[in-house]
């Protein structure tokens, strides 16, 4: 039996910076992985797709792209992670985890002992089932972000982040594409606006784009890929025998401190919070503090949400109507759209509480919105008085500038001057 002072379940980003962090405060840590430490996003997820798309933008071919995209991907080699690791002070334990006690994991087998177990088994693809078409012959986004065959005809199943951004890129390297959604629009957790931009957008890059439709059958001579979600990774790793029965659509059940119950934590997209790399990590940090005997808090008010397609697209907070005042600009209006030709650059909308006068949201879809759009995090965040963001100067020639007026509207519109 090895003992140590946590036992992390999971290599994927939350799990990975639970245990450096954790090391790094002199905790003795296992962390427990039979996979690529590191987990999908560094290479099969977000390093990769930027890659990818990026390489598609710039109008290079599908061998090139392939070539960048890998590199992105360290090649899928873990070994300079695992490296890092090590010489912080992390045991890596090569193996799969099961809890078979309270404190107890099973990793292959050796026996882990510790007070404190995280779970960060991360989340795993859905594969539908359509009629003629195995799953070994349906594509992940993993498969897609790996492979070296550009598809000829490639149908997308999933109007979602993963789906809009795939068929701009492989439509841009090459590929005939369909995407196939079975909702009314694509991205349905934006605005409407975000999603009429985004279907215009991968319209006008050859993709046919069809909604309110679903595929029960693999039509012949198509590269299916499966972009309809993920399911949190809670079954097969033991939490029954916590009295945890596993629910692979909820996840794992957190408090704000990322506390399953005494004893029991877990972080990233298992728990089905905000399933984004940079909340894994936030959630990592959150963990790691309150492990370390502090008390930490998590607060999801203020998480990011971007899909890195051409344009961008950036949100933040709440995005509906319900109760909130809203300000709308043209993104195009800005100096720097009509120097870059963007003159239908997008559109940037902001919503605000008209109790407390602070900005509670906000969504845009232009260039860049992915970066441009950040301060609106700490906007909401920190609940920022419309006085004070009406009053904010951006540098000039920027796409920031697009925020003054829309600012400025708020401002007005919260003044009463409307009403």
């Amino acid at each position: 039996m090895s003992e140590y002072d946590v036992v992390v379940l999971g290599g994927g980003s939350g799990g990975e910076a639970v245990a450096r962090g954790l090391a790094g405060r002199g905790k003795r840590v296992a962390l427990v992985e039979s996979d690529l430490v590191g987990g999908e996003c560094p290479y099969y997820a977000c390093m990769p797709s930027k890659a990818l798309l990026r390489a598609a933008a710039d109008g290079r071919s599908w061998s090139v792209a392939t070539k960048i995209r890998d590199e992105a991907a360290d090649h899928r080699d873990d070994t300079n992670t695992v490296k890092e690791l090590r010489s912080a002070g992390v045991e890596i334990v090569r193996a799969r985890g099961v809890i078979t006690a309270r404190g107890r994991v099973l990793a292959g087998s050796q026996e882990l002992e510790a007070p404190d177990i995280v779970v960060a088994t991360g989340a795993e693809a859905v594969v539908p089932h359509l009629d003629g078409v195995g799953k070994d012959a349906i594509w992940s986004s993993a498969d897609a972000l790996s492979t070296t065959e550009l598809p000829q005809r490639l149908l997308i199943l999933g109007g979602g982040p993963v789906g809009c951004e795939l068929g701009q890129a492989f439509a841009r390297l090459g590929s005939s594409v369909t995407l196939v959604e079975a909702g009314d629009r694509l991205l349905a957790n934006e605005p409407a606006f975000v999603s009429d931009a985004i279907r215009h957008a991968l319209q006008a890059d050859g993709v046919t784009v069809r909604t309110g439709e679903k595929v029960d059958a693999g039509p012949d001579g198509w590269r299916v890929l499966a972009a309809i979600g993920k399911k949190p990774r809670v079954e097969g790793i033991g939490l029954e025998r916590l009295g945890i029965t596993p629910d692979t659509d909820a996840g794992l059940a957190i408090d704000d401190r990322c506390r399953v119950h005494d004893g029991l934590w877990a972080v990233g997209d298992v728990t089905a919070v905000a399933p984004y790399t940079h909340t894994a990590n936030y959630q990592a940090k959150v963990a790691v503090a309150n492990l370390c005997g502090e008390t930490a808090r998590a607060d999801y008010t203020a998480i990011p949400r971007a899909v890195y397609t051409d344009p961008a697209v950036f949100s933040v907070g709440r995005t509906d109507s319900d109760g909130v005042v809203s300000a709308r600009a043209d993104i195009g209006e800005t100096a720097r759209a009509v120097v870059e030709q963007h003159r239908t650059g997008g559109r940037i909308e902001l919503y605000a509480d008209p109790r407390e006068r602070v900005l509670v949201g906000a969504a845009a879809v232009g260039p860049a919105a992915d970066d441009w759009g950040a301060e609106l995090t700490l906007a909401v965040k920190a609940k920022v008085g419309m006085d004070v963001l009406a009053d904010v100067v951006h540098a000039f020639p920027t796409y920031g500038e697009a925020l003054e007026p829309a600012y400025a509207e708020l401002a007005r519109l919260l003044s009463g001057e409307d009403r």
